[in-house]
């Protein structure tokens, strides 16, 4: 596999985040219903108050994390992620650069303390990545979402960073 290039989403790349979405053992690790259109997904991901990267190799869109910036007026410091990689890409650290581009810019452009997100208790390689990258759990919310039939839980984990108080 070749190098992977970090970018912002571009409109074009609509439709190979769709395909992203479409595999069942993403969608399934998601809040959303299989079979996502392109039309859903430009809605999920194409609002101004979003920050999509995309993860690139020869040419091939294989991920993306997304930080939802928060509109409240008291919450501008906080922001919730959603990331996905192609299924055939796992294991190769794409998402592990992903996060770790969208944490930088976090800390360093958007000016961000709290990034939050919402994990299927089950995703242990999501989870294992998501501590890699410095967050933490916070709790668990209990019978939250329906998967494949049943109740499961969802847990929340965050990643807090204060960055330096020290102006010089």
């Amino acid at each position: 596999m070749g190098i992977t290039t970090i970018r912002r989403l571009e409109p074009t790349d609509l439709e190979a985040l769709t395909d992203i979405y479409r595999c069942p053992s993403v969608a399934e690790n998601t809040s959303q219903l299989p079979y996502l259109d392109t039309g859903t997904i430009n809605a999920l991901f194409s609002g101004a108050n979003q920050y999509t990267l995309v993860a690139e190799v020869d040419n091939q869109l294989l991920g993306h994390v997304t930080l939802f910036l928060s509109t409240k007026l008291r919450e501008k410091h906080t922001a919730s992620l959603a990331i996905a990689v192609h299924p055939e890409a796992h294991g190769q650290g794409i998402g592990r650069r992903l996060m770790e581009e969208a944490l930088s810019q976090a800390d360093h452009w958007l000016n961000l303390v709290r990034i939050e997100l919402d994990v299927h208790e089950d995703n242990s390689g999501a989870i294992e990545l998501y501590k890699k990258v410095g967050f933490e759990p916070e709790g668990t919310k209990r019978l939250a979402t329906f998967k494949a039939g049943k109740y499961i839980n969802l847990l929340l984990m965050s990643r807090i960073n204060l960055g330096s108080t020290d102006p010089t």
